[in-house]
């Protein structure tokens, strides 16, 4: 039926998505449903807390909700177009509706890998900096960098969508993913694209290597922090917040890595597909939860929201 389609669509894509496995399509809609489902109201929740808590009112918190509303939007930016089409024998994309959805899931997915930096930055210097914090992580410079965060992610999504998007496509407009993406339709074209790969291998090494080295750098120097401390409880606590941090990065980083820094094969496609779908949708729906469930300030500014209420 997907070739019939694609031999009368002009101006449209079609996305393959999970259509080689038809029997696994109502099973996938209610998973990735569920997830979206806590991904919104994870996400959500924290920012609503963060708000009218004023005890969370700290760079630590700002920046947590800054990811919440990415990873938010960032999951919006392509699970709901999935769920129309594990339901749609069609699966059709628009061809702007296809740019738009290349460029704000890039944009996302890279001020993601940025904001991650700038918290582990946060958290170095709360642990390595305590007497310091307030001082060197003062309001303004935690907007800044926030702004930086997102202004460097979607500067590099328009650079990628211009160079993917002038690249001339062959006859069938067959996306072999679930979402547009720059690997996915890099290999629809009809010309030499190693330009294009290069690209995108020499900004996903900056996006990716380069802040997971970083964020690496950071932990480390908390780690060394953490071991000199003399009391019992100090170590705890920050060897518990910063590992919830460390897992989320890794949960983040390790699926990105496999998809951005090999090259695309025949044989691999498939397995991106799910890879992909774990840090689009899987990840983003943990994070409030790896972040809240051991975080004993979040359980006591709901007691003191519901004690209001």
């Amino acid at each position: 039926m997907i070739d019939n389609i694609s031999a009368t669509t002009e101006g449209f894509f079609i996305l393959l998505g999970f259509s080689r496995w038809p029997h696994l399509e109502v099973s996938l809609f209610v998973v990735i449903l569920v997830f979206y489902l806590m991904t919104l109201t994870g996400n959500l929740f924290i920012m609503v807390l963060s708000h009218l808590d004023t005890r969370l009112h700290t760079p630590m918190y700002f920046f947590l909700s800054n990811l919440s509303f990415l990873d938010l939007c960032y999951t919006t930016s392509s699970i709901p177009q999935l769920l129309v089409n594990l339901w749609d024998p069609e699966k059709t994309i628009s061809y702007s509706g296809c740019m738009i959805q290349l460029y704000f899931v890039l944009a996302l997915g890279s001020t993601e890998c940025v904001l991650f930096v700038v918290m582990s930055y946060d958290r170095c210097v709360a642990v390595c900096r305590p007497l310091h914090y307030t001082v060197l992580m003062h309001p303004r410079l935690c907007h800044l960098l926030a702004v930086a965060s997102w202004i460097s992610g979607f500067t590099n999504s328009a650079l990628h969508s211009l160079f993917t998007f002038w690249v001339p496509l062959c006859d069938h407009h067959l996306i072999d993913h679930f979402f547009c993406e720059v690997p996915a339709l890099l290999s629809l074209s009809c010309v030499d694209t190693r330009a294009n790969e290069l690209l995108l291998l020499v900004t996903s090494s900056i996006f990716v290597v380069i802040p997971l080295l970083l964020i690496l750098t950071s932990y480390s120097a908390i780690i060394q922090a953490v071991l000199r401390m003399p009391s019992s409880t100090g170590p705890q606590k920050a060897f518990g917040t910063c590992g919830a941090h460390l897992l989320v990065v890794s949960l983040f980083f390790i699926p990105a890595m496999c998809i951005y820094l090999q090259p695309p094969t025949e044989s691999s496609q498939d397995q991106s597909k799910f890879i992909a779908l774990f840090y689009t949708l899987v990840t983003p729906s943990l994070n409030p939860l790896i972040y809240t469930l051991r975080n004993k300030d979040v359980r006591e500014a709901v007691k003191r929201l519901m004690g209001r209420e």
